[in-house]
């Protein structure tokens, strides 16, 4: 039984990463962490599931949370001014001896967005870059198996559809949907070996070229 703790369980494409998993893989036990446990009420009877209130940047309550799992997916963007999400995450796996993290980013923090795209990207998220691009460094010298996501911006289509850039690569894509997000993070959860060590770009690559965001 593979033990998968969700921070911010009720993210959209969290949501979506809960489906998939309950339907698909019946040996995974899930916890699922929220402010608000009352908005999973939906999932409270299925068999493999936890539902506990925390917030995640409450050390003691990640800590609690951490207890037990294999892998934490982290599935909000951390811009906070301190990284206290991601430090908590980290400590808390190191105490709990979690061998994996996944967590989720925004695409832009290497400067790798290319063209005028990669300028409309830059001014609409420059404000909450700083804090994403130490988020990653915080990973990548946690000594801990991780992956950062590094999302495109994200629409509602019903299709997976993408493809991954490396971080020493140009981003592909402009936009991609949660579908396409959800399918990597449940690649990941059924072999935690695939992207370890590394932060990827996803998207759509048919929607390179483009100027502003498809949805």
């Amino acid at each position: 039984m593979t033990k998968v703790l969700i921070l911010g369980a009720n993210g959209q494409v969290a949501r979506i990463v809960e489906k998939r998993l309950l339907k698909e893989q019946p040996d995974v036990e899930l916890t699922l962490f929220l402010r608000n446990s009352g908005r999973l009420d939906s999932l409270k009877d299925e068999k493999n599931v936890t539902i506990i209130d925390g917030d995640i940047a409450n050390y003691d309550d990640v800590n609690n949370a951490s207890k037990g799992q294999d892998i934490v997916y982290v599935s909000t963007v951390d811009h906070t001014s301190d990284n206290i999400i991601t430090k908590n995450v980290v400590k808390a796996a190191k105490e709990n001896n979690v061998p994996r993290i996944i967590e989720t980013s925004l695409l832009g923090i290497y400067n790798e967005v290319p063209g005028e795209y990669g300028q409309w990207n830059y001014n609409q998220v420059k404000s909450g870059l700083p804090a994403a691009i130490n988020a990653d460094k915080l990973l990548s010298e946690s000594g801990i198996s991780y992956t950062t996501l590094r999302f495109p911006w994200l629409n509602d289509r019903d299709e997976v559809k993408y493809s991954i850039t490396h971080k020493d690569e140009k981003y592909v894509g402009v936009s991609g949907s949660r579908q396409s997000m959800a399918d990597v993070i449940v690649k990941i959860i059924n072999d935690p070996k695939y992207l370890a060590n590394d932060s990827v770009g996803i998207a759509d690559p048919d929607t390179q070229g483009e100027t502003r965001p498809v949805y």
